[in-house]
């Protein structure tokens, strides 16, 4: 049975940031606040990975690594993802690594955003994520 929330994680094997990002989902994942979420890993050198990340058409590819939230309807267990509640907003969780149309991030490869999704980043989103 799956989890009232997955990260849809998008990456390729060889990403160093794809690296790092799953390992901080991980280890977040392991802490008491983040049990009703569970990590999905989308392989984009893979068919069934890059049709996943076609399919959510949200991501830029050239920002990779990238995840986006979903949430179960309580009434069907169908998993949809999280609509953004503010699209293009200055303030949105993760700043300019924010998804436009999905609550997720993707990375920013920016002088501001260096390439980096930080581990307060991350969290910012699930909490977001938990309050809708």
């Amino acid at each position: 049975m799956s989890k009232t929330y997955q990260i849809h994680v998008f990456g390729k094997p060889g990403c160093d940031k794809c690296h790092t990002l799953n390992g901080r989902l991980d280890d977040l994942l392991q802490e008491v606040d983040w049990a009703d979420f569970e990590k999905i890993y989308h392989d984009l050198e893979t068919e069934t990975g890059l049709v996943e990340f076609c399919e959510a058409e949200c991501l830029n590819p050239q920002r990779v690594p990238g995840f986006y939230v979903s949430k179960a309807d309580p009434a069907t267990s169908e998993q949809a993802p999280l609509p953004n509640p503010n699209p293009g907003a200055a303030d949105a969780p993760g700043g300019a690594s924010a998804l436009y149309t999905w609550v997720g991030l993707q990375t920013d490869y920016s002088a501001v955003g260096r390439g980096v999704i930080t581990p307060k980043m991350i969290e910012a989103v699930l909490r977001q994520a938990k309050s809708l």
